[in-house]
């Protein structure tokens, strides 16, 4: 066990509790500079810029990146660093930090580090509304892209009323509140409430499946509506109250929205070390073999019983 820069004791696999600690750390530190950073930063960041998955970047999406990969490359022991702000991974092995499409790590490992793999502004869009946001990250013991099964550790940072983190390790899931760069345990062992509150789906109904429309109206009838352009602050609700979120397949894009390095992962692995389940539809999000950096992933997470319930009715369809 590594006493971490949270406070509290890091129980990471494999020995790499030293490196999760320094990642962890940064993430303390740099969040509420990232919150203080936002102010003057809301509009976007070049009418012709994109990021990798096509969709406009906000000048506070690429200041976040630039931010978080100067520091987190320049970590002993993170061989990689990967954002949905940048089309390539980021070899850290010189401390560089310079772009490069692979890696010289091997297929079993990540050569001598982890590789960190970021959103760093998760529903960005919000900050026209003025609405919550946050920064997600997974640590893997793989190169990136790599099987949510290769997470030693993920986490979130939540930018409400106040500045929360998640992280998730192999010990279970703790809450903190950021402030002043550091960091205060307000939850321990969290745990999904047994009897679910909330839910939240993404995209435009018209745009669902008959399956998932008909999934939808059961549960609409059993729970409260809790959905704000930003899935940490929907999944955050989640955690508390205990439901669903779903970003579901659509018949636009069948594929889904959400990337599985990014967000499908961490956020899969944060809920399955809460005591729910993760699905891309038909198996957990965890098990998904990662064929791209930008791969899209339909994502469902939750109550163990409402996710079985959304893969029996995805899977069988309808007459």
């Amino acid at each position: 066990m590594t006493e971490g820069a949270v406070g509290v004791d890091l129980a990471v696999e494999n020995g790499y509790g030293s490196v999760v600690h320094d990642v962890v750390d940064v993430i303390v530190r740099t969040a509420p500079e990232i919150r203080g950073g936002l102010v003057g930063r809301r509009g976007t960041a070049d009418e012709e810029n994109e990021n990798p998955s096509g969709e406009t970047q906000a000048e506070a999406d690429v200041w976040a990146d630039e931010l978080l990969c100067d520091r987190l490359s320049a970590l002993e022991g993170v061989s990689q660093y990967a954002s949905e702000e940048r089309a390539a991974v980021v070899d850290c092995d010189s401390g560089s930090g310079s772009d490069a499409g692979s890696s010289s790590t091997d297929e079993d490992g990540c050569g001598d580090g982890l590789s960190v793999a970021v959103d760093p502004l998760d529903g960005s869009s919000n900050l026209v509304s003025n609405n919550p946001m946050g920064t997600i990250f997974g640590v893997y013991d793989a190169p990136i892209p790599a099987r949510g099964r290769n997470l030693v550790a993920a986490g979130y940072v939540c930018y409400g009323p106040v500045t929360t983190m998640v992280l998730a390790t192999d010990d279970g899931v703790t809450e903190y509140e950021l402030a002043d760069g550091d960091a205060r345990v307000l939850r321990e062992d969290v745990r999904l409430p047994a009897e679910p509150t909330v839910y939240g789906f993404g995209g435009r109904v018209p745009d669902w499946s008959a399956e998932f429309r008909t999934y939808a109206r059961e549960i609409e009838s059993e729970l409260k509506l809790r959905y704000g352009g930003a899935m940490i602050a929907d999944v955050n609700q989640v955690l508390s109250y205990g439901g669903i979120f779903a970003y579901p397949a659509l018949e636009s894009r069948p594929e889904g929205k959400l990337r599985l390095q990014f967000e499908g992962n961490p956020i899969g692995y944060i809920v399955e070390r809460a005591g729910g389940r993760s699905s891309n539809g038909t198996r957990s999000l965890l098990e998904a073999e990662a064929t791209g950096l930008h791969e899209r992933t339909p994502v469902y997470v939750g109550n163990t019983g409402l996710i079985d319930r959304l893969e029996d009715a995805v899977t069988h369809p309808l007459e």
